[in-house]
């Protein structure tokens, strides 16, 4: 079939061809206008690429929230060794960020409002709230140490107790739930400022360039970034501001003053990933660009074929990133790093139709001097066969080629990360793009006469000699010996590979971000974890009841050092039972009112005042909508996910489900986020809680790594099946043995990069896997050309120079700072190198048996 299409491409002119391409490329141009001017451009968001996790809907709605909540959360700590120097360039923070609200909201430190809403929501519920110690105590008839503890505070002349206070709160119970109330971290309210210590044994290792001092005090502002932190335009203008007001707080404090900022949030590691991915599409291409170009130029000494060449890769470019924009609408990053291989590949096209003129131009010229014509000089350029011609002899390998590569790439795409779904598009978009410049523009572009190429073609040969020599006493014992010495090696290196599928390790930020904020975390006790907790049940009261049941927990946790701090609504909102409890407990202080008030030396007059205050309090209770509906529950509300009221309707008549049996489909569900800090020791943490009723830990991280292992696992058959497949499809053409014989060089390839990788210590990862795709589709590209062709010296010319720009490309990879560019890279830069070692064998075994 593949031979019927090339006569009929045959009998078509060259015109007529450039004419179709130029449409096509007019076409593809036009497409990729349309797409940038409908708003699509570059994408830097980190989590587009991540794969989407199919969660229950509650689970869905509290990762959203969190992630709303956190993502564009950043975080300052102003550090000098004198606390009133840190508080004032705190304040310049917050007044220079404050002043900046196209780029930054919610801009505070601590929250004096915050505070005052608490007191002014909570004291009218005080007969129904406690804290722990006070009900075991009242439960336990030990009102004699709630009375010692009031005399104290009496006496006490830095006590909070007052006359108004006493007149409407005897036992002063009221001030120690406040106190509860109050986050337990290590930091302190400074003239509105939170300010915390570094302690010397917390402080990471300082550099040269941070001379902040053991002991230092640490002003802490937070502020909410006004857009996604990833992305690039509202990234630019958040750290533009940031900086400004940064570099005016220090000028205004002065140098002598010695003052640090520590910073903590995604936009500082989203800043140094989008630099770095930068940095490396403009070096690693340039690069890569610039090594073709040199590669062309020694091996034809001509302008032509490098002006072919190089409107190849501008063609293919523009398949590229046409195909990517009208699909996707936006291009990210990552896929122009990866994309960079795409010279590396499209240009094989370039390289196999030249070098198949240069071996036909010296098959003729050799002929003619065997005829005993005057032989052709070096400066003499030949015409040898037409650039017609050489399309027909390189489209066989060329359409076979295309096809197994652009399979390998369909098979990324496969995949669940956006990411990888954008650079099989793109790569395959883009060597459809470099193939159909090959067939519909060469003939006409690339027929200008070219100059002999005796030299190259003549190393090309000595070196495919050498493979001969090799392969022809690899016969008999020598070749099972040889099979059994590879065999070993494979299987010891497959022994020691192990792998690794957190994502955390595809995420490493320079240390310059880590460590600050590292250090911000430790003073801040902790900071927010990615993880948190999803309590789930069927009613609010219910809910709030399984809160209060995990509270024990978290605070064991938190004493055995597993955990640094939560947030739990339990705190803040107790449920009706609790509630009642404490206003019954209280009942015991207040039916013994004028003993109690004889006793603390208060006037007796107050009992009956304090006494109908109570009794009227009967039945005001705090209930999650009064409190979210508070200035106090403002800041709560997030982590409450209730039910839309039409799947609330006629909830509380249906029939309950048994509480270990909450269906995670039932959108009436009510949820509550717990969030977590400073955790140590996530599996203990998973273990203590895994008990519970309703409760889960919720890691994302986790989720996405258990998908990352399932598709490498899946990546990994993919390549088999498509080894079978390319088997089968080879056979119809070159017969069972053959197509055994060419799928053998990218299996072997494979198989030995992976055995490499277990010698080197390098985990196996999902893009190891990956690049071991484009291994079998770029080792097969090379064992199709030489099972094509009768002379092995203009393949083996082509195949070198494939394998160089290729390994230029992707070797360039190997030394990205992105650990998953990195790991694509390195198993790229070794399959390509083992497949460029083995390929030639097929030239020459396949003919020793002739």
């Amino acid at each position: 079939m593949i031979l019927r299409l090339s006569d009929r491409l045959g009998r078509v002119s060259a015109n007529i061809r450039l004419t179709f391409w130029l449409v096509l490329l007019a076409a593809m141009a036009l497409l990729a206008a349309q797409a940038m001017s409908r708003g699509a451009g570059i994408q830097s968001d980190i989590l587009a690429m991540l794969p989407k996790i199919q969660e229950d809907p509650l689970t869905q709605r509290a990762i959203d929230r969190v992630e709303q909540q956190l993502a564009n959360r950043i975080y300052l700590g102003v550090v000098s060794p004198d606390q009133a120097t840190a508080i004032k360039g705190a304040k310049q923070l917050l007044s220079a960020l404050q002043g900046a609200p196209e780029a930054f909201s919610q801009v505070q430190s601590a929250d004096m409002q915050g505070a005052q809403a608490l007191n002014r929501f909570y004291f009218p519920y005080r007969f129904h709230l406690l804290t722990a110690q006070q009900k075991d105590l009242l439960a336990s008839g030990q009102l004699a140490k709630l009375e010692a503890n009031t005399l104290a505070q009496l006496y006490n002349a830095f006590g909070y107790a007052n006359s108004q206070l006493l007149s409407q709160d005897p036992l002063l119970l009221y001030p120690e739930l406040l106190k509860q109330l109050s986050p337990q971290r290590r930091l302190k309210v400074v003239d509105g400022i939170l300010v915390g210590q570094e302690l010397a044994q917390e402080a990471t290792v300082r550099t040269s360039l941070n001379k902040d001092t053991q002991g230092s005090s640490v002003a802490i502002v937070m502020a909410q970034g006004v857009g996604s932190a990833f992305n690039p335009k509202a990234q630019e203008l958040q750290l533009s501001r940031l900086e400004g007001a940064i570099s005016q707080m220090q000028k205004s404090l002065g140098s002598e003053q010695n003052v640090s900022v520590l910073k903590g949030g995604a936009l500082f590691h989203a800043a140094a990933a989008t630099t770095q991915a930068k940095r490396e599409v403009s070096s690693l291409g340039l690069a890569s660009l610039i090594g073709v170009i040199l590669l062309v130029w020694l091996a034809f000494r001509s302008i032509m074929p490098l002006t072919i060449a190089a409107l190849t890769i501008a063609t293919s470019l523009v398949f590229a990133l046409s195909a990517t924009l009208w699909i996707f609408t936006q291009v990210h990053l990552l896929t122009l790093v990866f994309g960079t291989s795409l010279i590396g590949i499209a240009i094989d096209y370039s390289f196999h139709f030249y070098c198949e003129r240069l071996q036909s131009q010296k098959a003729d010229s050799g002929a003619t001097e065997h005829d005993g014509l005057k032989k052709t000089t070096a400066a003499t350029p030949t015409t040898g066969i037409t650039a017609t011609d050489a399309v027909a002899r390189v489209f066989p390998a060329a359409s076979l080629a295309l096809l197994t590569t652009v399979i390998a790439y369909l098979a990324i795409g496969l995949t669940p990360f956006p990411g990888m779904q954008q650079v099989a598009v793109f790569c395959a978009a883009g060597l459809l793009g470099a193939y159909l410049t090959l067939i519909f523009a060469y003939p006409k572009l690339a027929s200008s006469a070219m100059r002999p190429g005796d030299r190259a073609l003549g190393l090309a040969a000595r070196y495919l000699s050498a493979m001969q020599a090799i392969a022809r006493p690899i016969n008999g014992v020598k070749g099972i010996i040889l099979t059994l010495g590879l065999l070993l090696a494979a299987i010891f290196g497959l022994n020691r590979l192990g792998v690794n599928d957190d994502i955390r390790a595809l995420q490493q930020s320079p240390l310059s971000v880590t460590q600050g904020e590292q250090r911000l975390r430790q003073v801040m006790s902790g900071g927010t974890d990615n993880q948190f907790i999803l309590v789930r049940a069927e009613s609010a009261e219910k809910l709030l009841t399984r809160l209060e049941a995990l509270s024990p927990t978290l605070a064991s946790m938190q004493q055995q050092g597993v955990l640094g701090n939560s947030v739990n609504l339990a705190r803040y909102l107790p449920s009706q039972a609790s509630q009642q409890e404490a206003y019954r407990l209280q009942g015991e202080i207040y039916h013994k009112l004028p003993q109690v008030l004889a006793r603390l030396g208060l006037d007796e007059d107050l009992a009956p005042v304090l006494m109908a205050s109570f009794e009227a309090s009967a039945n005001e209770a705090i209930t999650p909508d009064n409190f979210f509906a508070s200035r106090a529950g403002e800041l709560f509300a997030p982590l409450w996910l209730a039910p839309d009221v039409a799947d609330t309707q006629g909830q509380i008549q249906t029939q309950a489900q048994p509480s270990n049996e909450i269906s995670d489909s039932d959108d009436a569900t009510y949820g509550a986020i717990v969030l977590l800090g400073g955790i140590t020791d996530l599996h203990a943490l998973t273990q203590a809680v895994a008990p519970l009723t309703g409760v889960t830990l919720v890691d994302k991280v986790q989720d996405i790594s258990d998908v990352m292992a399932k598709y490498r696992s899946l990546t990994l058959s993919l390549l088999g099946l498509a080894l079978v497949v390319a088997g089968l499809i080879f056979s119809l053409r070159f017969g069972l043995k053959m197509a055994l014989w060419i799928t053998a060089v990218p299996a072997l390839a494979a198989l030995l990069t992976l055995a490499g990788l277990g010698l080197a210590g390098s985990p196996l990862t999902l893009f190891h896997a990956l690049a071991l795709i484009l291994v079998f589709g770029i080792g097969v590209d090379y064992s199709l050309f030489f099972a094509e062709s009768h002379r092995g010296e203009g393949v083996m010319m082509a195949v070198f120079m494939s394998a160089c720009s290729t390994l230029m490309a992707f070797g360039l990879l190997a030394f990205s700072q992105t650990p998953a560019i990195h790991y694509f890279g390195l198993t790229l830069l070794l399959g390509i190198g083992l497949t460029f070692v083995l390929s030639p064998f097929i030239h020459t075994l396949t003919r020793i048996d002739k």
